[in-house]
């Protein structure tokens, strides 16, 4: 456990000091010499002190301690404080927040950070895409998080207007092409169909032409017209993928399939209308062979 030297504190505090909006001399040379003799760890402790809680250590400083594959405990240290908290730190970027929620802290080396889920939803606002496809990979392989916890956290903080959530949904629908497997929001609707004793349905259906297109849908369960689309990660599209998803839908309606479409927030946080409403769908539902 870390303890705190409040001399030491005191030297921090000076170094860190804003002069006329300038480095100290001694903290520049510091800088300059990229902390190399310093024990990060003891530096952070000293922070976290002197700027006071409530603080967390965020983004790459939180990965670096979470230990995320790419990341090294290094300055510029990263600092989320409650929005009201008006600090200032030279060599420390600090970060704002309306609202934490208890689920996105935790601590890592005896020191406040962001959780592992909250890390990676900050880290990819600031952070290129291969090097945040390697972080996700490896905290998923070493359980630092679940999909379906991360997942959660995603829908909980994306009407918070955190700028992470997009890049971040990006990064893992591209991680999810690239390994050829049925998405993770597929998987969970099935999940969430096998907990509800709901016969499962057929995945990646094809149910005609458009054009000289194959007509292809999520999911669709034998012996009835209904189908199922989800759609996806993403919430803004475009005019012509709009036009093109209208058409492909009248399609389906036409041929005699009751289609049922349900987003990212109807699986993650409302599984149990979804059930709902594809039970509806079924039971009254004819039978068909084709």
């Amino acid at each position: 456990m870390l303890t705190i030297d409040s001399r030491r504190v005191a030297e921090q505090r000076r170094l860190w000091a804003v002069t006329d909006g300038q480095l100290t001399a001694e903290f520049r040379s510091r800088v300059q010499s990229g902390f190399q003799s310093t024990d990060h760890h003891r530096v952070l402790a000293d922070l976290i002190a002197d700027v006071g809680e409530p603080c967390w250590l965020s983004g790459p400083t939180a990965a670096a301690l979470h230990g995320f594959e790419g990341f090294r405990l290094a300055p510029p240290f990263h600092l989320v404080l409650p929005r009201h908290r008006n600090v200032r730190r030279i060599g420390v970027v600090i970060h704002t927040s309306d609202h934490l929620d208890l689920l996105d802290k935790a601590t890592a080396a005896g020191l406040p950070v962001t959780s592992p889920a909250r890390t990676l939803i900050d880290l990819a606002a600031m952070t290129p895409t291969t090097a945040m496809t390697a972080a996700l990979d490896g905290a998923l392989r070493d359980g630092l998080i679940s999909e379906s916890f991360l997942h959660g956290r995603i829908a909980a903080l994306r009407g918070r207007g955190r700028h992470g959530v997009p890049a971040l949904l990006r990064v893992i629908e591209g991680a999810e092409i690239i390994r050829g497997a049925h998405s993770w929001l597929e998987r969970e609707l099935l999940r969430v169909l096998d907990l509800a004793g709901v016969p499962r349905p057929v995945p990646q259906q094809v149910l005609g032409r458009r054009g000289d297109r194959l007509i292809r849908v999520d999911f669709r369960f034998p012996g009835t017209p209904v189908v199922i689309e989800v759609l996806g990660y993403r919430w803004h599209r475009t005019g012509a993928q709009l036009q093109s998803d209208a058409e492909r839908m009248n399609r389906l309606v036409l041929d005699g399939f009751i289609v049922l479409q349900f987003t990212y927030t109807d699986v993650v946080e409302r599984p149990e209308q979804v059930v709902q409403r594809i039970v509806e769908a079924l039971n009254s539902s004819p039978a068909r062979s084709a």
